[in-house]
């Protein structure tokens, strides 16, 4: 047996998986469906899955930042230093 073929024989090819399968077992989940059946949408129950909205809120709000322009942590440290003690102005 030749290297080569040892090699095709321990190679395998995955087959493709449903990302879906088996998360109907989790609680507080629920899908809405188009009329032909495909999964469009999902409802949280937040009293359950509260730390995950907070998860994908955060990278939604940070991914709709991408292009803002960023402030140097300098600079802001500056502008409070300017205003003095803490106060509920915001930045």
């Amino acid at each position: 047996m030749s290297p080569a073929d040892t090699n095709r024989k321990n190679t395998f090819t995955m087959k493709p998986t449903d990302p879906w399968k088996g998360i109907e077992a989790m609680t507080g989940i629920q899908y809405v469906t188009d009329e032909k059946g495909e999964r469009v949408a999902v409802q949280l129950d937040l009293r359950i899955h509260a730390d995950l909205w907070q998860e994908i809120e955060d990278v939604l709000v940070s991914e709709s930042r991408r292009d803002e322009e960023s402030i140097p942590l300098e600079r802001v440290e500056a502008k409070r230093l300017q205003r003095g003690p803490l106060s509920m102005q915001l930045y």
